[in-house]
């Protein structure tokens, strides 16, 4: 029975961290504003429209997606502050408000509170598990859609103004920061659906961070020195980037949506990932598709950087602080540093699903709680030895993404 056991490990630093989430959300919300408000008393109406838009379109891109995970699975609601709002027709109309991801971090807090006061029911934990799952993939797409985009605006401002001083660049170092350590916690968020989680310790999460963090500051650094000086140029190299790799998306055949007409929206989003940092998105080995992506990006970035280069000269006097000849191959130098750290870390780090990283025999009971759980596909089954326990049904409660993205992760 789904009551007597689940396979999972929510943590009460976890918990903290969801706690601490919503206050970062919420003053993410206030800082805007004022961002917003600082624009438009400075004269700056251009990069106030821009910013208006971005922060819109993130919102309504998360509330899509949140509505559309509610409507997929309505008779799965567990908490009481989502059944209250089901129960008298609230979910559509707070989604219309943009009030969904409130609602998700209300439910997730609920749960929690409740599993960490009364530590006695293992379902109520695994339902904490699968809700912030939901709530971390949330951030993830809020991340790439305002976050990353903003901070490229932010550092547009910065150079084109040329306000480049210690304090910025420790602002824009955070920044970069927020982003990476949004990757690692879902990634970390992931971590929950391997049964040996418990085993794991936070050093891996850190390699982690590290390595996106090494990657992620070039990129974005690129983007910006790009727009700073060709600012019109940057909507088309990013529409064409982001049209190619949501094709590249759709080879994948991705199907984590429940209906395949709202697939497409899913694959826009990740193509708005890629363009800023790698997120896997389909089972197999993930050394091929690393390395044409890594190589891929790496031209685009050094594209980037050339054209900036080429445009710099023309600016000569306001840009004495920044010398091509170091930034260019201080940014080359860092993603470098990043791959290299990506490479130790799925080397030493990563919980991969094999007899090599799995060095203590799982109990063969847990292992058919996690067969019954995520019903994985057979290539996920095989490489956790699942096809040697006993047979089980899915765990019917758990959404279906949550079984996809989990065995994406395994590969």
């Amino acid at each position: 029975m789904m009551e007597e056991s689940f396979p999972f490990h929510y943590s009460l630093l976890e918990y903290l961290f969801t706690l601490v989430g919503l206050l970062m959300f919420l003053l993410d919300i206030v800082l805007d504003i004022w961002t917003v408000v600082s624009f438009y008393q400075d004269g700056a109406y251009v990069v106030m429209a821009v910013m208006i838009f971005l922060l819109l379109g993130s919102s309504v891109l998360l509330q899509v997606f949140s509505w559309l995970w509610y409507s997929d699975s309505m008779n799965k609601i567990e908490t009481k502050v989502e059944k209250f709002t089901d129960r008298h027709s609230l979910i559509k109309p707070f989604h219309f408000m943009q009030l969904g991801v409130y609602l998700r971090y209300a439910g997730v807090i609920e749960i929690s509170t409740t599993y960490f006061l009364q530590h006695t029911n293992s379902f109520t934990e695994g339902v904490a598990v699968y809700l912030n799952h939901d709530l971390q993939m949330l951030r993830l797409f809020e991340t790439f859609s305002e976050s990353a985009p903003q901070l490229i605006l932010m550092m547009t401002r910065i150079l084109q103004r040329g306000e480049l001083e210690l304090i910025t660049g420790f602002k824009i170092l955070t920044s970069a920061a927020a982003i990476s350590c949004s990757v690692a916690m879902y990634h970390r968020s992931m971590r929950a659906f391997l049964p040996a989680k418990r085993k794991m310790s936070w050093i891996s999460t850190g390699v982690y961070f590290m390595w996106n963090l090494l990657l992620i500051i070039p990129r974005v650094t690129a983007l910006a020195l790009f727009c700073s000086v060709l600012p019109c140029y940057i909507i088309a190299h990013f529409l064409s980037l982001w049209m190619l790799l949501v094709l590249a998306a759709w080879s994948q055949k991705t199907n984590y949506m429940e209906h395949s007409g709202w697939e497409w929206l899913y694959r826009a989003s990740i193509g708005l990932i890629w363009y800023f940092s790698w997120f896997n998105v389909s089972t197999g080995s993930i050394k091929l598709k690393s390395i044409l992506y890594y190589s891929f990006m790496a031209l685009d970035t050094m594209m980037l950087l050339g054209f900036w280069w080429w445009k710099v000269f023309e600016y000569a006097g306001c840009w004495s602080s920044l010398n091509p000849l170091i930034v260019i191959p201080t940014l080359l130098g860092l993603y470098v540093i990043g791959i290299i750290v990506k490479i130790i870390y799925y080397r030493l780090f990563h919980p991969n699903c094999d007899e090599k990283k799995i060095a203590e025999p799982i109990e063969e009971e847990q292992l058919r709680q996690a067969a019954a759980c995520y019903d994985m596909t057979d290539s996920v089954q095989t490489s956790l030895h699942i096809s040697a326990a006993a047979p089980a049904q899915p765990f019917a409660r758990v959404p279906n993404r949550h079984r996809k993205m989990a065995a994406n992760f395994y590969s």
